[in-house]
């Protein structure tokens, strides 16, 4: 009959749950899938939507606090759509995505908090993470992109897509960064031959371009060191491998994204999306798909 509503065991249409008033009958909005409509992992679709990263969300699947439709998720389950996916009893449901994705370059002093954990320890409960200054229009939980050491600083990029997240840390291994290092004496020309060879503990050799003296005052001194796809530990780890004693690593530029002299510590901007082109260009060379 026209109007009448669907009883109570009756499958609902697509979207008409959306009508629906949150909690009612304990149902809630389904949880998407890709585009296409094929089912697709639980913890990708999670990392996809930016409510959590795909380690993370592993790490909830073996805890056994993810369902779908009643039944405790196991690793390499998947989702469909119309799954009822729920955390902690607490289902979970897409917000609405934003036209454009958002990329924040934040400038992280050293020893501050990135994100808030609920381990945290007071101290860090009295200092708010960086993250956590980043507006709400664009996005409830951020990721970030090959982020720094807790002890080191400097350039951080951090995003609410997931699914970009994901496309920018592939990415990252094949980009430029450069970093300052700020070490205890001067490096011996051996140390600098070291450091340039870029041999790290596993074996792994890093493809170093440049690694020049900056300045320095008293018994500190900085080094400017330019290499392609390195993490911040990396860069630590190449220094004192050559017998250095590296009190500081900051990142200043990663990609085409740079950390500007005029972006104080502790506040962020957003990354153009010229910026956000040559952060993707190695995908987009068939570079970034390992």
């Amino acid at each position: 009959m026209r109007g009448a509503r669907p009883r109570s065991g009756a499958p609902r249409r697509a979207g008409e749950g959306g009508r629906r008033r949150a909690g009612e009958g304990g149902r809630r909005r389904a949880l998407p899938t890709a585009d296409t409509g094929e089912p697709e992992r639980l913890q990708k679709s999670l990392a996809r939507l930016g409510l959590a990263s795909r380690r993370e969300a592993e790490s909830w699947i073996r805890a056994g606090r993810l369902t779908i439709n009643g039944v405790v998720a196991t690793l390499g389950a998947r989702v469909r759509p119309g799954d009822q996916v729920r955390l902690d009893g607490r289902a979970v449901h897409a917000q609405p995505r934003p036209g454009s994705p958002h990329v924040y370059a934040c400038h992280r002093s050293a020893g501050e908090p990135l994100a808030a954990y609920p381990d945290a320890a007071a101290a860090d409960a009295e200092r708010p993470a960086l993250i956590g200054r980043l507006p709400r229009r664009a996005g409830r939980r951020f990721i970030a992109v090959s982020p720094m050491p807790r002890i080191d600083g400097g350039l951080e990029l951090v995003t609410s897509d997931g699914e970009l997240a994901v496309r920018l840390q592939r990415c990252v291994h094949a980009l430029l960064s450069t970093f300052s290092v700020r070490v205890r004496g001067e490096l011996t020309a051996p140390q600098l031959q070291g450091v340039l060879a870029g041999v790290l503990d596993s074996g792994t050799p890093l493809a170093v371009e440049r690694c020049e003296a900056a300045g320095g005052e008293g018994t500190n001194r900085w080094y400017t060191l330019t290499v392609r796809g390195a993490s911040g530990k990396q860069v630590r780890q190449l220094l004192e491998r050559q017998g250095a004693l590296v009190s500081r690593v900051l990142r200043t530029q990663l990609g085409p994204v740079v950390l500007e002299r005029t972006l104080p510590r502790g506040r962020f901007r957003e990354v153009s999306q010229e910026e956000l082109r040559g952060l993707l260009a190695p995908a987009a060379a068939g570079m970034g798909d390992d």
